[in-house]
């Protein structure tokens, strides 16, 4: 006996429901109540951790760099490049740059749903300079002023004219994570 139900009428699937929902305008734009409760301020607010006093035998920094880009993806990065510093200016000589696709833009959308790449890099950088550190070396992720452009320096795309940066893969949705400096023997990109 076959069963036949005709045309079916599904209601979400009209339009893009988000574009008139109070609940997700909410969990977009609307910034937590207590940023203590917050992940991205649990991370910030993190201690940093020791440097592993042996330092560890490593291949080549060619080989060492595709290791560190590796565990970045694995940790949710979707791009990662390695900028060589100038060395008057800084004192480490390298930066990790890592990148998060941002559906919204984080710096318009303080909300816990606008947060989520901000979220993620910080995960991301937090982890990747601790494992840095287990190696022997110094790592410290931090807001660099400069994290677009070092971006930009690493291959992870260019600058528009605001001094976005603009990525083949993921163009303007795109988040730039805390910069990770290090002294680990890396080969940069770009």
């Amino acid at each position: 006996m076959a069963f036949r139900l005709g045309q079916l009428g599904i209601p979400w699937r009209r339009k893009n429901s988000r574009d008139d929902d109070p609940y997700w305008a909410f969990f977009i734009n609307t910034p937590p109540a207590d940023v203590a409760n917050s992940v991205p301020e649990l991370i910030r607010s993190a201690p940093e951790g020791n440097i592993f006093p042996t330092k560890a035998e490593l291949h080549t920094p060619e080989i060492t760099s595709s290791y560190v880009k590796e565990m970045a993806r694995y940790l949710g990065a979707d791009l990662v490049g390695i900028a060589r510093l100038n060395s008057k200016d800084e004192q480490f000589p390298f930066a990790v740059v890592c990148a998060a696709r941002a559906d919204y833009d984080p710096r318009t959308s303080p909300g816990v749903g606008g947060q989520v790449p901000v979220q993620n890099g910080l995960f991301t950088t937090f982890v990747l300079s601790a494992w840095i550190r287990e190696l022997g070396f110094r790592a410290t992720a931090t807001p660099h002023a400069r994290a677009e452009q070092l971006a930009a320096a690493a291959g992870l795309g260019t600058l528009d004219a605001d001094g976005r940066l603009v990525t083949r893969e993921l163009g303007t949705r795109v988040h730039v994570a805390n910069v990770i400096l290090t002294d680990l023997p890396l080969a940069p990109d770009g």
